[in-house]
């Protein structure tokens, strides 16, 4: 090997986190032949189909995604699951498999876990044989492939594409449907930018429970509890819909109450005490100032946490209702919750 081609494969290494591939090192003077004597003396690991590590340990979560990349070929992103990881949406997992998505007709396949082997002649320490290597890939195809990346140190799919896909990957409907307003809250995703993925890449199924989601994001929802409160106390038990993050004067400025039922005739504001959020300083005075100025104007009030709401949305409802019946609002049919019976 030339002292050029040392140091373009030094470069392949460190651009790709020490993967390389049979075509990328075959015209450095690194045939088949001389690969595999590498593998065999456990100098070097077969990480996926045509896929090596020049390293004999443990592989880290950027050399897993770039073997993966690599892998998936040309113009390979990651997306689904694994973007989201990327995104921090979700916790990583490092045993679950790598999604990768390529442009439409690539032949790329998915390819299961890859295993440790043991060495025939290693001199070097290397993992115990059987322990997970690689976590496998998963491939996906998209005709749009060229409009839901973005420049990335690892190329991934955009945000409000990547939930999306989350969402439609999920087994029914309703998971989709608590999927797409969970990343959407929680990413803090612009609403606008799903509105227009879902006109630009029309959703392959789901498009109705979507649709219903993003409607229930258009009101005003902006974090699963309030989304819990909207469907598993509002709808499930056919109470009003309320005014979602109602603007109200306080100080001097201008604050935000959850959920507001002014527009049914009725002054009742509902909080709702996301723990996080509301165990900072400046949140709790601003809440404590919200309360007073409740109170000032002859505003009843309920709060309500997670605990509540995610866990006994019957008693919620029944406590909302009756306020909103003591201050004159009248149902006009009757709850739909079938659990509602040993509450009422």
């Amino acid at each position: 090997m030339t002292e050029s081609e040392q140091s373009d494969l030094r470069r392949l290494v460190d651009d790709q986190c020490g993967m390389v591939t049979q075509g990328q090192i075959a015209p450095l003077g690194y045939g088949r032949g001389r690969v595999r004597h590498l593998l065999d003396t456990g100098r070097w690991r077969r990480v996926l189909h045509g896929v090596y590590a020049v390293t004999n340990g443990p592989l880290t979560r950027e050399m897993t995604l770039a073997a993966a990349l690599l892998y998936g070929g040309d113009h390979a992103m990651l997306s689904h699951r694994t973007a989201a990881e990327e995104w921090g949406m979700f916790r990583v997992d490092e045993s679950a498999p790598v999604h990768v998505t390529v442009p439409y007709g690539k032949s790329s396949r998915p390819q299961t876990a890859t295993a440790m082997l043991p060495a025939r002649a290693s001199m070097h320490p290397v993992p115990r044989p059987g322990s997970l290597l690689h976590p496998g890939v998963v491939v996906h195809r998209s005709r749009a492939h060229r409009y839901i990346a973005v420049e990335a140190a690892s190329p991934r799919t955009s945000k409000a594409d990547t939930a999306l896909d989350v969402a439609v990957a999920e087994p029914t409907a309703r998971l989709a449907y608590v999927s797409l307003i969970t990343t959407v809250t929680n990413a803090r995703i612009r609403l606008t930018d799903i509105r227009r993925r879902m006109v630009e890449r029309r959703p392959r199924r789901y498009r109705r429970a979507l649709e219903d989601a993003v409607g229930l994001l258009g009101d005003g929802v902006q974090s699963v509890l309030e989304y819990h409160y909207a469907v598993d106390v509002e709808q499930a038990h056919n109470l009003p819909a309320a005014r979602r993050q109602s603007p109200v004067i306080v100080d001097g400025r201008t604050l935000f109450e959850d959920v507001d039922y002014s527009e049914h005739g009725v002054p009742l504001i509902v909080r709702l005490d996301g723990r996080w959020a509301h165990s900072m300083r400046e949140i709790q005075f601003r809440d404590r100032r919200r309360d007073n100025a409740a109170e000032l104007a002859d505003r009843p009030r309920l709060v309500y946490g997670m605990e509540e709401v995610g866990g006994t949305p019957c008693v919620v409802a029944g406590e909302v209702e009756a306020v909103l019946v003591r201050e004159g609002w009248r149902r006009d049919s009757a709850s739909r919750c079938r659990a509602c019976a040993p509450f009422r």
